[in-house]
């Protein structure tokens, strides 16, 4: 009989590919721990991404892969997920309690963004993260709709300076929508609405977050760069609808992301076919394949890809979004692949930030 080694067990680990990492678990460095004890072997990997509806699967695949290794008579595969903060753009100091922050943003109005951001960070928590939401986006805020947070709801204030995030479906929220009346447009230039934005991210009291979602708002003016250059952001969210008009705009979030040095995780399409609800005919409305063009024309990823769906409409009207009023839907599960895409390439994205000392706000 022969002796089994740490070589055969690596070597068979590495014949399965993580679908997020898009690498096997030895590549990936995602392999922490490999224990033989005769005819048993014990293996634990680390995924630096949430992904708490995908380990199971996972380590069941491997577990089963490793039992038919001669020699073996019993294996175990545990599979553990640990997010670290990962490196922002230079010169911007981290933001307390919060370990990475993911911008999503269009070039235009009118694509999904604010759906995109919510169905992002809800996924992102049924993955097992600490996850909040910011509206950043000032004059037009929508998050409180989509989270079913009731008109009129006001964060409570800490040490009068900190505000205190209001809490939705397992969710941090944070929106100006809460500090004025929703029938009262904010009629503010940029200076004062980038002053507001900036002072809404650090002062609000987040608690202990893995992930901090900016829903921002459209465009590419002065709003976004100051949000750009002032706030740690480890990566961006384009959203667009095949639409050459809304590709053009997407563009031009994309060159803003990255003279700002900020990597683009990827491109979501949004609106990219109708299904008739009566006949079941497919058309593209909005043309075909444009946010595949827009991904592969700057070498990043396509995360997903959305229909037209009334159903998306209604949820997120209604105050649950996709992915936890229909959590076993299709549209769902490309929210959940979606959410742990964006966590995958912030992991794999650079370098893991310095730890930062936590700041605790008290009563007293």
């Amino acid at each position: 009989m022969s002796t089994l080694s740490r070589a055969q067990v690596e070597a068979t680990l590495r014949q399965f590919t993580d679908p997020h990492l898009n690498q096997d678990p030895v590549s990936a460095g995602c392999l922490r721990e490999v224990d033989i004890q005769g005819g048993k072997v014990s293996v634990r990997l680390e995924l630096g991404y949430a992904a708490g509806l995908f380990k199971g699967g996972w380590a069941q695949m491997l577990q089963m892969a490793l039992e038919n290794l001669e020699g073996v008579d019993r294996a175990e595969v545990r599979v553990d997920c640990v997010i670290e903060p990962h490196k922002a753009q230079d010169q911007v100091p981290a933001l307390a309690n919060v370990k990475n922050i993911v911008a999503v943003a269009s070039g235009k109005g009118g694509v999904g963004k604010s759906t995109t951001a919510a169905n992002l960070a809800l996924a992102l928590a049924r993955e097992g993260a600490r996850v909040g939401i910011l509206d950043a986006d000032i004059y037009g805020p929508s998050q409180g709709i989509m989270f079913g947070i009731p008109e009129g709801t006001r964060p409570k204030v800490r040490d009068q300076k900190f505000f205190m995030p209001v809490e939705a479906h397992g969710v941090q929220v944070m929106s100006m929508a809460f500090l004025t009346d929703d029938n009262t447009p904010v009629v503010w230039r940029g200076p004062m609405v980038s002053g507001a934005l900036i002072q809404l991210i650090t002062q609000t009291a987040w608690d202990d977050l893995d992930y901090l979602v900016v829903d921002m708002p459209p465009g590419t003016g002065d709003i976004q760069l100051t949000l750009a250059q002032k706030v740690p952001v480890a990566g961006a969210v384009i959203v667009t609808t095949p639409q050459d008009l809304a590709l053009l705009d997407a563009k031009k979030g994309v060159e803003m992301f990255r003279k700002v040095n900020i990597p683009v995780l990827g491109v979501v399409e949004n609106m990219a076919v109708h299904i008739c609800s009566n006949c079941g005919h497919a058309e593209h409305l909005f043309g075909e394949g444009g946010g595949e063009k827009l991904a592969a024309q700057y070498g990043v990823e396509l995360l997903a890809s959305l229909p037209l769906s009334m159903a998306i409409r209604l949820q997120s009207d209604g105050g649950k979004p996709t992915a936890i009023a229909d959590p076993e839907s299709q549209i769902a599960m490309i929210y959940q692949q979606m959410a742990r895409s964006v966590g995958a390439r912030i992991a794999q994205g650079g370098q893991t930030a310095q730890a930062m000392p936590n700041i605790s706000i008290s009563d007293d």
